[in-house]
């Protein structure tokens, strides 16, 4: 029996038990009237079917309502998790200050594993969108600083504060990448790198050679103590890819405000 037939049934029991009952009440207040005993019976049968009725079909369908199946738990693989857990962290720092929001982003995406391009991707350079990189679970030295770049500018660091800077690693001897955080223009950048978890100023920083830097506003090219601007970012194809990349999947899957 469907819901509704439920509800309906129910509804008749009980239709006709407000028929009779004030009828009965009646005929048991005139304690003179004819029949009164066998109106009792019949009132009292009614009565007692009714209630079975109703009784039945409370423990069948709960009144009438559909009966909340359990829901399952859905497994999310590891992939999904991961992204699950950065929209929480976008969601969780949108509040925080630039430092907290600085520290938990590095600290989030450097508990992915590094992979070159060519085992990775198939590729001697390929720059990974954020939901790319932590459903594969790892990247290159590019992909963990553009992740962490995108990551500050959801959480609403400016861009001007944020910029992507190419080094010669010393310790390394080849070409690296990090970035670079500027409280003030002028100021000594914190350095966000995947090799060191610790986030120091570039000043501590005396294993690194920056060669030159950019953002979503420009480029520019490092010269001994000073940095002189080159001109767009547009003139960095991978970079100008990248972004054109994650504004789609931002467009597909929107994130969290």
């Amino acid at each position: 029996m469907s819901a509704k037939q439920d509800v309906q049934e129910a509804s008749l029991a009980i239709g006709e038990l407000h028929r009779v009952l004030p009828r009965t009440i009646f005929f048991m207040t005139d304690a003179g009237s004819y029949g009164l005993n066998q109106r009792r019976t019949e009132f009292f049968t009614l009565l007692l079917s009714a209630v079975m009725l109703v009784v039945f079909l409370l423990f069948m369908s709960g009144c009438g309502a559909k009966r909340k199946v359990a829901e399952e738990a859905v497994a999310l693989d590891a992939g999904q998790q991961r992204i699950a857990d950065w929209y929480a962290l976008i969601k969780e720092k949108r509040d925080a200050s630039e430092i907290e929001k600085l520290k938990s982003v590095n600290y989030f995406f450097n508990q992915l594993e590094f992979v070159d391009d060519l085992s990775h991707w198939g590729k001697d350079d390929y720059w990974a969108t954020p939901q790319e990189m932590l459903v594969s679970n790892g990247g290159d030295c590019e992909d963990f600083a553009t992740v962490k770049y995108f990551t500050l500018r959801l959480l609403d660091i400016p861009d001007e504060k944020l910029r992507l800077v190419y080094v010669k690693s010393l310790k390394l001897n080849q070409p690296h990448m990090v970035l670079s955080y500027y409280a003030e223009p002028t100021t000594d950048p914190l350095i966000l790198d995947n090799l060191v978890r610790t986030i120091l100023f570039a000043s501590q920083r005396t294993d690194l050679i920056p060669v030159y830097s950019f953002n979503g506003q420009g480029l520019w090219l490092t010269k001994k103590e000073r940095s002189e601007r080159l001109g767009g970012a547009e003139r960095l194809s991978l970079w100008q890819a990248l972004q054109s990349r994650f504004n789609q999947e931002d467009l597909a899957a929107p994130l969290p405000k």
